[in-house]
């Protein structure tokens, strides 16, 4: 009999409410507390002294382990009560003592794409969207409405400002301070943060910087040189980075950046010297 056709299995020990939805192969370990309106999906593993509590809905293949608490009440004063949402994909791994806040108003979401890791003690808090396959160290603490794309590297014991949004690829050292926003494709580091160049070893292994024979690293190295290196502000670097037709990975970097600069966001950080 495979794991798919198993029934649920749930330690003597642990408190899973009547309502919570189970999938087949659904493992739930000793002193776990599972809520009654939590959907587990098939196969995922839940630990020891693990907490789930509020709407959560859980995609397939997820491992979480001992201590996490997922869908507890968000740290935000302005919470009143409101049934919002934990939305968790497929194949995530939670380490020990991970907590991911549900959202604040009603209708809203905290959301994790798949296949992503969250390291110990790491927070993502109220109104956070994950995309995939993104890597948080130890003890990073992600505060309310950040955004973070798909593959991103986040180093280990760091703060990101709310509402800060950190792009596709993007490499964030260790110990630093974000308060600002994170283009894709860079490199981050230092405190206060600042950017210092092309993430070439994520650009490699994500098989983008051999996409189009070369062309996208070429131009892409082309772009940050012109919007980093050059006696322009970055504004008008932007303008003049739109005079030339731009291949995928330039084009989302210059989108992301003239997003940053709008009103209402916290612009993106500046490059170190």
């Amino acid at each position: 009999m495979t794991s798919a056709a198993m029934a649920p299995t749930i330690h003597p020990t642990a408190v899973v409410d009547p309502q919570a939805r189970l999938a087949d192969g659904v493992q739930i370990g000793p002193y776990a507390v599972i809520g009654p309106e939590v959907e587990i999906g098939e196969g995922s593993r839940i630990g020891p002294h693990v907490v789930i509590d509020g709407r959560v809905r859980m995609g397939r293949g997820n491992r979480i382990f001992p201590g996490a608490c997922i869908g507890l009440e968000p740290q935000d004063l302005k919470y009143s009560g409101a049934p919002t949402e934990v939305i968790l994909g497929d194949e995530n791994t939670i380490r020990e003592c991970v907590t991911i806040n549900r959202a604040t108003h009603d209708g809203e979401q905290t959301s994790l794409g798949s296949g992503n890791l969250l390291m110990a003690y790491s927070h993502i808090g109220h109104n956070c969207h994950l995309g995939d396959r993104i890597v948080i160290a130890n003890g990073v603490a992600v505060a309310g409405h950040v955004v973070i794309g798909d593959r991103a590297v986040i180093g280990g014991v760091l703060g990101i400002h709310q509402f800060v949004q950190i792009g596709t690829l993007a490499m964030v050292g260790g110990m630093s301070r974000i308060d600002r926003d994170v283009p894709p494709f860079l490199m981050v580091e230092g405190h206060p943060g600042r950017v210092r160049g092309l993430n070439r070893i994520g650009l490699r292994r994500s098989g983008l910087a051999e996409r189009d024979g070369g062309a996208q690293l070429r131009q892409l190295q082309e772009i940050w040189s012109l919007l980093y290196r050059s006696d322009l502000v970055l504004a008008a670097a932007l303008q003049q980075a739109r005079r030339q037709p731009l291949l995928d990975a330039a084009e989302e970097l210059v989108a992301f950046l003239e997003a940053s600069l709008a009103p209402g966001r916290r612009g993106p950080l500046p490059a170190g010297r």
